[in-house]
Parts: C-alpha cells; sequence; structure tokens
C-alpha cells in the first residue's frame, strides 16, 4: 500500500499522520484497531496472515 492511501486511511480513522513516517503510521493504525502495533518489529513467522499489512511486513 502507497503512503498516500495509508495517510488516508489514517485520516478517515481520526489520526493525524502528516508528520508521521510509514511504519509509525501503520503502527497507530493498528493501535486505533486494537491490535498489537507490531508492523516491522520483527517477527519472523508471523501467525497474523489476515493482517493488511502482511505482505510489507513480511519483506
Amino acid at each position: 500500500m502507497l503512503v498516500k492511501e495509508i495517510r488516508k486511511k489514517a485520516k478517515d480513522m481520526g489520526i493525524n499522520g502528516t508528520k508521521m513516517v510509514k511504519v509509525d503510521l501503520i503502527r497507530a493504525i493498528q493501535i486505533e484497531e486494537k491490535n498489537t502495533p507490531c508492523f516491522q518489529t520483527g517477527i519472523v513467522n508471523c501467525p497474523q496472515t489476515i493482517c493488511c499489512w502482511y505482505s510489507d511486513c513480511q519483506k
């Protein structure tokens, strides 16, 4: 997902992410969604395969 799309998603959720980098923005969204803010924290073989950030995270 492009940063522009992530910023829109964040804005739609009421998150002001204009000055956040991609990683922090996604983690803020995860928190707002009541999920663990784990994007790109180094988890190997993450079990959350249905997460919308999964493919970006596991790179």
